[in-house]
């Protein structure tokens, strides 16, 4: 009779404690060893690799971009100093005048015949006071006497001003040169003293106005070079001629202007414009936005290298930035920026430096040329 084999899974069982005693019996070969295995000098751990380009700082114009109007240089309500009927009007609506041209001519009335008598009444005052005068000087004539005639004097030397000024007024002069912008008055009516009949404005020059934001006024001085831009496309160069110390209360902002001038009488006054300041040249670095870190005390900083390949954290000032480049201010004249890998990095570690491909470099270049010349 044949005999039964064990199970398969009793055999692999039994194979497998067998192993187990046998490493149990024979250990850990290589504790047994005569001598430890040859192992590389420890060198610490592998510097981390980082990409490095090499920039230069280069000239830079900044300028700020400001939202405002055109207003002229100088405009005026013309009112009435006199109450009378329009008589004529000289100048029609929209030409240009001179100082002192008159621009309407009220009835007169009653006023020179009225002047001529004051005329007549002071002519005869200063007669009696003269002959008053010689008899005083023989003492035939009283001070009292004299003083009287001399007050008379005077009442006719001011009634015959006064006059001269009220028949001046029926022919209200322009104060400055400029445009008849506004004519309230037609023939026949009756202007009162005090009413407002017509606008006079000087566009020979403009001014533009606009507010600056908080961020922006401590670098903005009287005298800076500025650009108006129109919405034609058209450019006014012009000068920055005024910036307030004071902020205005609904906005924080402060009002600034620049002047321009209109030398061929353009109608712009009260339209849109674009002010351009321009601010001192200065030497920065272009870079890009996304390189831009804050450091430990909460400041714009990048990470670059010197000259031992340690990272170096440099605070920067932050002088001009669109969405594809940062112009920083306040590093070397020359540096190796970090721009890939400056995130797994920390200030003083040294490191293995990469240079960034050379093409690569040129075409970040040759785009920053080209956003600066866009915003010019």
């Amino acid at each position: 009779m044949s005999r039964r084999l064990p199970p398969l899974p009793l055999l692999l069982a039994l194979g497998l404690a067998c192993l187990l005693l046998l490493w149990l019996a024979l250990g850990d070969i290589e504790g047994f060893r005569d001598a430890p295995p040859e192992r590389a000098a420890a060198e610490g751990p592998t510097p981390t690799r980082v990409e490095v380009v090499e920039r230069h700082a280069a000239p830079y114009t900044p300028h700020r971009v400001l939202q405002g109007q055109l207003e002229a240089h100088r405009e005026a309500d013309l009112r009435a100093r006199t109450t009378g009927r329009v008589e004529a009007l000289p100048i029609a609506l929209g030409e240009r005048v001179s100082a002192g041209q008159p621009l309407l001519a009220l009835a007169r009335e009653a006023l020179p015949a009225r002047l001529a008598q004051a005329e007549a009444e002071l002519a005869l005052a200063r007669a009696e006071l003269a002959g008053a005068d010689r008899l005083h000087r023989r003492n035939l004539v009283s001070d009292t006497d004299i003083l009287r005639l001399q007050s008379e004097l005077r009442r006719s030397e001011t009634e015959v001003a006064t006059l001269h000024r009220q028949l001046d007024d029926t022919r209200p002069e322009a104060p400055f040169d400029g445009v008849l912008d506004r004519l309230d008055v037609e023939l026949g009516d009756l202007v009162q003293a005090g009413e407002t009949w017509g606008r006079l404005v000087d566009d020979s020059s403009l001014t533009a106005t606009a507010a600056a934001p908080q961020r922006d006024v401590l670098s903005l001085a009287a005298g800076l070079p500025a650009e108006v831009r129109l919405l034609d496309g058209s450019r006014l160069p012009g000068t920055l001629t005024f910036v307030a110390h004071r902020a205005d209360e609904t906005t924080r902002s402060f009002p600034v202007e620049v002047t321009v001038e209109n030398p061929d009488g353009r109608r712009l006054a009260g339209a849109s414009a674009t002010l351009v300041i321009q601010l001192p040249e200065r030497r920065v670095h272009r870079l890009s936005p996304a390189l831009l870190e804050l450091d430990e005390k909460g400041q714009l900083a990048v990470k670059r290298l010197d000259e031992d390949d340690r990272v170096v954290i440099s605070p920067v000032e932050l002088v001009d930035a669109d969405a594809d480049t940062a112009r920083v201010a306040g590093l070397p004249e020359r540096i190796r920026l970090i721009t890939l890998g400056g995130g797994f990095v920390d200030g003083g570690e040294r490191v293995e430096a990469v240079i960034a491909e050379p093409r690569s470099a040129a075409l970040d270049d040759a785009a920053e040329h080209l956003g600066d010349r866009e915003s010019h």
